[in-house]
């Protein structure tokens, strides 16, 4: 792996673009995408700016040289990275789970033990923030407010159309002609909203 390499590896581990990065060291995205690209090297003063932003020595970015304590850091990147991954995937699961017991069983006690099974994906998120500084891919996060609001939003549609007397029934899925438009119209908001958030969230970082 050669500087460019390790130029663009730190960068994606970060989570950010060329042109994040760019405003962060102070120079164009177009001398981050000659960086990255071989075209030119940085001079001194920005592999010390990129080295204080990344947390990694100069010598790491100029010849690849990782002290001990770099490895067990990147083990612990890498765990936090499973995390994110499990976190969505139990997430899921979950959801899943609920839909099931609740076709088989129409109670909502079939329902806690998925709730639970996304509990578990939620820690394994959270775990995976205090682990180490990698921030979770953009999908990840979007994913996991978009499966983990399914059910909430759901049972929040059933409970104003019994509010509103069109239906009776309360659901971690949407089962009647009223409740899944309105459950539509609020998921669709939901989902626009925190996607615009996380959005302007990542801009920021």
């Amino acid at each position: 792996m050669n500087m460019a390499d390790r130029i663009q590896y730190l960068r994606k581990v970060k989570g950010i673009s060329q042109e994040e990065l760019a405003d962060k060291v102070g120079v164009s995205r177009q001398a981050v995408s000659k960086w990255e690209s071989e075209q030119s090297t940085p001079i001194l003063e920005k592999v010390i700016t990129m080295s204080e932003y990344f947390e990694v020595t100069t010598d790491y970015i100029l010849k690849g040289i990782e002290p001990v304590a770099g490895q067990n850091k990147k083990s612990v990147e890498i765990t936090s990275k499973i995390l994110y991954i499990a976190s969505t995937a139990f997430i899921a699961i979950g959801l899943l789970c609920a839909f099931g017991g609740w076709y088989e069983e129409q109670t909502m006690d079939a329902v806690w033990g998925s709730m639970i099974i996304q509990a578990v994906g939620v820690a394994g998120y959270f775990i995976g923030r205090m682990l180490s500084s990698v921030k979770p891919p953009f999908a990840v996060n979007w994913l996991n407010l978009a499966l983990g609001l399914f059910m909430p939003v759901s049972m929040f549609s059933g409970v104003l159309c019994r509010y509103l007397s069109w239906g009776k029934i309360i659901a971690p899925y949407p089962m009647e002609v009223r409740s899944i438009a309105i459950f539509v119209v609020i998921y669709l908001g939901v989902l626009v909203a925190s996607f615009i958030v996380l959005s302007r969230q990542r801009k920021r970082a």
